[in-house]
């Protein structure tokens, strides 16, 4: 019953159909693997945004080497901010809107420099590429509470004077005259004592999954119709093919050798040829004046 299959025709349409779900599954694996990103992602933050901060030497370990697993971890130091070497970094987005982050070096009690991000600038009026105002960070002995992330890659783009494009601490290094820790640096949120004027905090990251689960099982489902589709229109062959037998068994039984519906359609269009009083129709005639013409010209003597 389904030995159609077996042609080229089907085996073509079948290897088409297994190509489209193998596509389907890689794609939904991929989005499986980027949900997993994610999710490590989320659950990092989870594990360090709120722990207790770590301080002394393990802290300034981290600000020199951050592992993956210890980005967004909480550190304190007590120090003080080297704010001439202040600089503010372009192109930084809070709640969509775009904006700068001001970095300023901070020397630990230790006597190692780390680079610490006080927050967020909105574009300024009075300037065009300048914020308003900087506000000064606490002088004296301070005491910093910071969330870790690791340096930022480096753009292909230049800054103004006292600017960055990103926070590549390979680059900052490049405009201080001493030594800072270059693996990581850190975003402060408390300040001790705490100035009347700060930056603004900056957004807590990301906790959104995002759409990969439902990606992927719609890339999956995508798949396994595929071959649905492939079933059902073999079934369809298989109730046209059994059909066609039929009909041609019964034009047989009634001495035909085509099947019913064709003998029936060209009975059909010998009947069109006459009126119901047994004369030929206009179509007729001209159609046998045309044949006669045909084959009367030298083409087909």
């Amino acid at each position: 019953m389904y030995r159609f299959l077996a042609s080229t025709r089907w085996v073509g349409w079948l290897v088409l159909v297994a190509i489209f779900a193998t596509a389907c599954i890689s794609l939904g694996n991929w989005q499986a693997n980027r949900r997993d990103e994610v999710l490590t992602g989320i659950e990092r933050v989870n594990r360090n945004y709120f722990a207790d901060p770590v301080s002394g030497k393990q802290a300034l370990a981290k600000f020199k080497q951050l592992p993956d697993e210890k980005i967004w971890m909480t550190v304190s130091l007590t120090g003080t901010y080297l704010s001439d070497d202040t600089y503010i970094v372009r192109n930084r987005i809070k709640a969509g809107r775009p904006g700068y982050e001001v970095l300023v070096p901070f020397k630990t009690t230790s006597g190692e420099v780390v680079i610490l991000d006080r927050g967020y600038l909105p574009i300024g009026d009075k300037e065009s590429g300048h914020p308003d105002s900087v506000p000064a960070p606490p002088t004296g002995q301070v005491t910093v509470q910071a969330r870790l992330k690791p340096s930022e890659v480096r753009l292909n783009r230049g800054a103004p004077e006292g600017q960055l494009a990103s926070i590549q601490l390979e680059d900052y290094a490049s405009h201080l005259n001493y030594d800072i820790a270059r693996g990581a640096y850190g975003i402060t949120y408390e300040e001790d004592p705490s100035p009347k004027v700060a930056p603004q905090p900056l957004d807590a990251p990301d906790m959104d999954e995002g759409p990969h689960l439902s990606y992927e099982i719609q890339w999956y489902i995508f798949g396994v119709l595929a071959f649905v589709g492939f079933w059902y229109a073999a079934r369809q062959q298989k109730k046209l093919n059994a059909e066609d037998a039929a009909e041609l068994a019964e034009a047989k039984a009634l001495g035909f050798d085509e099947p019913v519906h064709k003998v029936r359609k060209v009975r059909h269009a010998e009947e069109k040829k006459f009126r119901r009083d047994g004369t030929l129709t206009d179509e007729a005639i001209e159609d046998a004046l045309l044949d006669q013409s045909t084959d009367s010209s030298p083409e087909h003597k």
